[in-house]
């Protein structure tokens, strides 16, 4: 019996896949667009737009809306295990890390989040802040906090587009003690889509956590959104 023929988007997206693995398609570069397919294969526009989302899906490549399709850098890892910022992480990994401040607002009610099972407090007022965290242009994570304003007094007055563990050292002399998170799967949520020029939900982290300054002194609480497609979180343990 004869093999069944492969699909033709499969059959390109294997093609542009070998031209990876071969390295005539270098990471970060641009993957032929879908008219470059349409031309070279002789298909149509579905077809050639089925093949880079199979591209992507098996996570050789990363498309950018508005910009194109690009080869897929490495995922960036971060150890669990450690109190780490974005900006040392990507610094760390090598990357160039920039940030978008979408929004600041102060508030003088109080927080709640609960974490592995216990529910926390932060009580106002406080400063909450939207921020984009980007790898080198790419976006990779959203993140929202709530900050303590007994704590960190008018921060919502300072730059906040750089690392806020490093504000809270240098402006406000806090040493981070304890970091309390839970680490859940979920999908890039339809509303997050234009945020991470994405047509297309990615599978995400969504990370919630609770960082403390002293015993029991809460400094900030975190609800952000990972792209889990070109970030990953590990951990190391012994016996």
């Amino acid at each position: 019996m004869a093999p069944v023929p492969l699909p033709k988007y499969l059959r390109i997206s294997r093609d542009i896949i070998a031209m990876i693995q071969s390295g005539k398609l270098s990471v970060g570069g641009l993957v032929p667009s879908e008219n470059e397919l349409i031309r070279r294969f002789r298909v149509s526009n579905t077809i050639a737009r089925k093949a880079l989302q199979e591209a992507e899906q098996t996570g050789w490549v990363v498309r950018v809306k508005g910009k194109g399709t690009y080869v897929r850098q490495t995922r960036v890892d971060r150890p669990i295990t450690r109190i780490l910022s974005f900006t040392r992480n990507m610094l760390e990994a090598g990357r160039t890390p920039t940030t978008k401040l979408i929004r600041t607002l102060v508030h003088k009610g109080e927080h709640q989040l609960i974490v592995n099972r216990r529910l926390y407090v932060l009580r106002g007022p406080l400063c909450q802040i939207e921020r984009v965290r980007f790898s080198d242009g790419v976006p990779m994570m959203r993140e929202i906090r709530y900050i303590s304003l007994t704590f960190c007094p008018g921060i919502q007055k300072k730059p906040l587009e750089g690392s806020l563990y490093d504000l809270y050292e240098r402006d406000y002399g806090l040493q981070l003690m304890e970091v309390d998170q839970t680490l859940s799967a979920v999908q890039v949520p339809e509303e997050l889509l234009n945020v991470f020029d994405l047509e297309a939900p990615v599978p995400a982290f969504r990370v919630e956590g609770v960082t403390f300054c002293g015993k029991e002194l809460i400094l900030e609480m975190e609800d952000s959104i990972y792209r889990g497609d070109i970030y990953q979180f590990s951990v190391k343990a012994t016996r």
